[in-house]
């Protein structure tokens, strides 16, 4: 039995229950003869899915290195490992509560989700420094946790001077990991191994995380904090607000719960990032009794055309100065300027924006998976 992000009987209860949310930070393993997934998928794993689409009962791995053909189970789901090409069966479902209507009753269920977050982050004996940028996602889980702040970027990025404006309103030393594109370069290769992606977006975001990781465990820590899941939770993207063509929802409640269900194959990058630097991630904000709060908010303390995260933001203004808990941010890959960056060295190195996905080519040269490209 190998389980992770829970104790065994916390599980075994939730699968007699149906619970989803059974008061974890997610979990991952084998149990009594099958593979679990928590119902948002913030523990990866994965299964050996080979080309034919048969899934050998016994092959099965939390890295996707591990495995020659490497398949995530699904979020929510188990799989019998006893029984050969057997097929995921759907275990949890992210729960629909109704909104509650008594503003003052959701955030104060949400303060003391966040509380009880921070405390179960605390409980375990680890050294653990935070990913911060400023904003009052990672911001908040500094302030609760008491733990040291990481920022990366470039020297003239938006993140490390953000950072250090929060730093000092908050009274609070911050330690600035600068980069240079040789820094890219070199982490690419590895990072790209570890998280098992080459496409752009997902090595642009994981590469911040992956360095401001190297730096903390070279410095002696053991685990990474983030502020992970805040914008799904709660509201912090354009398009819950605009309700456009990229979501189906007609309310921002319906839009927040599709941005929920896509952080089972968003985290594992992130997970797998952190992991590879041998730090353990810490997530508070993604907490099951943080995740019930959030799903119970009404559209009103979600986002609108004036503020995004609306009751985030409010339970941070009652730790962090007002600059802070009102202070929008930019996405990291953009935030840090690894984006950028990494298109130049893309560029550089002869993948024009002209050709298709270029900086998804050049990633793939780093690992010599791709011829040079066309000179011409």
């Amino acid at each position: 039995m190998t389980l992770r992000g829970a104790d065994p009987d916390t599980v075994r209860g939730a699968l007699e229950s149906g619970d989803p949310l059974p008061g974890t930070t997610g979990f991952a393993g084998e149990l009594d003869g099958a593979l679990v997934r928590d119902v948002l998928g913030r523990v990866p794993v994965y299964v050996d899915r080979e080309s034919d689409g048969r899934t050998p009962a016994a092959d099965w791995a939390f890295e996707p290195t591990a495995l020659e053909h490497p398949t995530l189970l699904p979020a929510g789901t188990t799989l019998d490992l006893t029984t050969p090409d057997a097929e995921p069966e759907r275990r949890w479902t992210l729960p629909d509560p109704e909104p509650e209507p008594d503003h003052d009753a959701a955030l104060e269920r949400l303060a003391t989700a966040i509380r009880t977050a921070a405390d179960a982050a605390l409980e375990a004996d680890r050294d653990i420094a935070v990913a911060f940028s400023g904003g009052v996602d990672s911001a908040l889980v500094a302030e609760l946790l008491d733990a040291p702040l990481y920022v990366v970027g470039f020297p003239d990025s938006h993140d490390v001077a953000a950072a250090r404006t929060a730093a000092e309103a908050m009274g609070r030393e911050l330690t600035v990991v600068e980069l240079t594109p040789a820094d890219l370069e070199r982490a690419v290769p590895d990072l790209a191994r570890a998280i098992g992606r080459t496409n752009a977006m997902d090595v642009q975001i994981a590469l911040p995380l992956s360095l401001v990781g190297e730096r903390v465990a070279a410095d002696g820590f053991d685990a990474l904090a983030v502020g992970q899941g805040a914008d799904e939770l709660f509201g912090g993207y354009e398009k819950v607000v605009r309700l456009d063509h990229r979501v189906a929802a007609e309310t921002t409640r319906g839009a927040v719960r599709e941005q929920i269900a896509t952080l089972s194959e968003q985290l594992p990058r992130d997970v797998h990032a952190i992991e590879a630097r041998g730090l353990e991630p810490v997530s508070p904000l993604l907490h099951d009794a943080v995740v019930d709060a959030a799903l119970r908010l009404p559209d009103e303390l979600l986002a609108d055309e004036t503020e995004r995260k609306r009751a985030l933001r409010h339970v941070a203004g009652e730790y962090l100065p007002e600059a802070v808990a009102s202070r929008e941010k930019k996405a990291v890959q953009y935030g840090s300027l690894v984006a950028r960056e990494l298109d130049r060295l893309a560029r550089q190195a002869g993948y024009k924006r002209r050709i298709d996905d270029h900086v998804t080519k050049y990633v793939r040269s780093l690992l010599e998976d791709e011829p040079e490209p066309p000179t011409s």
